[in-house]
């Protein structure tokens, strides 16, 4: 009874997850007795969590060669993103969410070319979450891609948003990795310094942004750079944001060679990261709903079990041993 009630404060308010309970086990409980089991158990998920962390990170290096360590043929990616949920006495804050997945091979028909092509993805996805700064984030990401065979892999990615603090822990972690920069970001980038130089919307950016993007697909960041620059000495109301956008393109040119992705079949968008912070803040962001960072903090791993479909798991694994 307490593991379903757990699993349902996961799921639902608590409020609510007392509600079902009562309907279908007939058993009643109140939605602060709900809270009280699963803060309960958000403790010792996060000393177990501690304990995962200190094990990762004790490993040897990935490029290391273990003795009796088997190589696994799997392909694994790794997206990392930010989302933002209210805490109480602190305001919004950002919750990072880290993901995990197989990259596999997807037949498709090209949107622009019409044929049938291999395009790859991220599946069976499982997930970590934060709310604090990159450092322990970073430790628990490394964590959950190890326990998935990260270091015995035979090819891994890392994709984000762009934001230094995701290659930061990129550098520190996954040092061996593709790094890719999220494609729908990138393009968002060109999007708003299209609107910038042609106003919002207006036929001229539309046809600006389609000569771009080809630009931008085939691995010339470094180019569509300078252009911003250019049109930023033209453009002085808005010259600053352009060379904001300049800068991101510029920083990251190494890591927007999506043809090249393309052909070396990684995936090139970060979904599995924006689809886990959606599917946090459903449960974390609501109406009304103000978090303690405590009670947030514990319910993120009851979360995190969830969204990975493995709560069967993780409830077992906090269990004493007999």
């Amino acid at each position: 009874m307490r593991k379903l009630a757990v699993w349902l404060t996961g799921l639902l308010t608590f409020e609510q997850a007392a509600q079902v309970l009562e309907k279908a086990s007939q058993v009643g409980m109140s939605d602060s007795t709900a809270w009280r089991q699963a803060q309960d158990v958000g403790t010792q998920a996060q000393a177990v969590e501690a304990t995962q962390r200190a094990a990762a990170m004790a490993m040897p290096a990935r490029e290391q060669i273990v003795p009796g360590e088997v190589p696994s043929d799997t392909r694994l990616a790794a997206a990392l993103d930010g989302g933002m949920v209210h805490i109480r006495h602190e305001g919004w804050k950002e919750l990072k969410v880290g993901g995990v997945g197989e990259i596999e091979l997807q037949t498709r028909r090209d949107p622009v070319t019409g044929d049938r092509v291999e395009w790859a993805h991220s599946v069976r996805h499982t997930y970590v979450a934060h709310l604090g700064g990159p450092e322990i984030f970073g430790q628990q990401v490394w964590a959950e891609a190890y326990a998935r065979g990260w270091h015995r892999a035979a090819d891994t990615a890392v994709l984000g948003d762009g934001a230094k603090w995701i290659w930061n822990l990129a550098k520190e972690h996954f040092y061996t990795s593709a790094q890719i920069v999220d494609w729908y970001h990138a393009l968002q980038h060109l999007w708003l310094a299209a609107n910038l130089l042609y106003g919002e919307g207006t036929p001229a950016a539309k046809n600006w942004l389609k000569a771009q993007e080809t630009l931008l697909f085939e691995g010339h960041a470094d180019r569509l750079a300078d252009i911003l620059t250019t049109e930023a000495k033209s453009h002085r109301r808005v010259a600053t944001d352009l060379r904001e956008h300049a800068n991101y393109f510029r920083e990251n040119v190494r890591r927007m060679q999506y043809l090249e992705h393309r052909e070396n079949q990684y995936p090139i968008g970060s979904g599995v990261a924006e689809s886990g912070c959606k599917q946090f803040r459903t449960r974390f962001v609501g109406s009304g709903m103000r978090w303690s960072r405590t009670g947030a903090e514990h319910m993120l791993p009851i979360r995190a079990a969830i969204m990975s479909r493995r709560f069967d798991a993780f409830w077992k694994a906090l269990q004493p041993a007999h």
